[in-house]
Order: C-alpha cells, then sequence, then structure tokens
C-alpha cells in the first residue's frame, strides 16, 4: 500500500436534469423534453394499434420558457425524457440592467436571472419602482432559469 493521500474534489449535488418516462404514462398539465427543450403537455392522444405495431401518443405541448407551440408522435411503449423542474419563490431585491436581484431561501443573492420581456417584465419594474415589496417565481429546468410570475407580499 502507497503512503499517497487522496483528495477528492467536492461537488454540487445537482442530479440529471431528466429522467426517463414511457410515453403512456405522460398526463396532460405534466411536462416533458420534446427537441431539447423542456415543455408542458397541453393535448395528448392515443392511437389504437394496428395490424402490426404499436399504439401511437401524440403529444401537443408549450415550451416552458419560449412559449412555442411543439408535438411529437412516439410509441407509447418508448420512453421519452421528463425535465426536473423546480419552481421558486423569492424575493426581489433590485433590478439593474435587464437583470433581477433576488434573495434566495438560503440568504444568498442571486443576480443572474433576466427581466422577462413583454407585459410581465414591464409590471414587475412598475410594481418594483413603485416601491412595492415583490416575490417572484423562478421556474429552473435543463441549466435554463426564468421568472414566470410575480406577487406582492
Amino acid at each position: 500500500m502507497s503512503d499517497d493521500e487522496q483528495t477528492f474534489e467536492q461537488t454540487e449535488n445537482v442530479g440529471s436534469d431528466t429522467f426517463p418516462m414511457q410515453c403512456s404514462a405522460l398526463r396532460k398539465g405534466g411536462h416533458v423534453v420534446i427537441k431539447g427543450r423542456p415543455c408542458k403537455i397541453v393535448d395528448m392522444s392515443t392511437s389504437k394499434t394496428g395490424k402490426h405495431g404499436h399504439a401511437k401518443v401524440n403529444l401537443v405541448a408549450i415550451d416552458i420558457f419560449t412559449g412555442k407551440k411543439l408535438e411529437d408522435l412516439c410509441p407509447s411503449t418508448h420512453n421519452m425524457n421528463v425535465p426536473n423542474v423546480t419552481r421558486n419563490e423569492v424575493q426581489l431585491l433590485n433590478i439593474e440592467d435587464d437583470f433581477l436581484s433576488v434573495l434566495l431561501d438560503n440568504g444568498d443573492t442571486k443576480d443572474d436571472v433576466k427581466v422577462p420581456e413583454g407585459e410581465l417584465g414591464s409590471k414587475i419594474r412598475e410594481e418594483f419602482e413603485a416601491g412595492k415589496t415583490l416575490l417572484v417565481t423562478l421556474l429552473k429546468a435543463m441549466g435554463e432559469e426564468a421568472c414566470i410570475a410575480y406577487k406582492e407580499m
């Protein structure tokens, strides 16, 4: 045996971005990965099996970050990836250069969340500049993070 001491780098426990789930087990309102994007299922239908073959599941879903509509067709027995989606409500501290500065649950601050585009972004700015204390809802999936909602504290 050698006297060399081994050192191991410590990393953050992040787990996987996605997990597999059988197509037939997916449900409306659930999440799925279509064309590499995390999506929320808005409609799904199952076609009957043919003479030879599998029942097919037709999925219609909306990208949770861009709002784009995506569709996919897969055999009901095959697996599809489901994104691990986390939702966090955090306090808004400041808005600087199109980025939100928020207070995380552990007391740290996070300054790299973009102000949402469109009506939601302008409403958040308006309410914050009026001196209101706001809670913003952050959605995180597959390495992306976005502010999707807010409410007054």
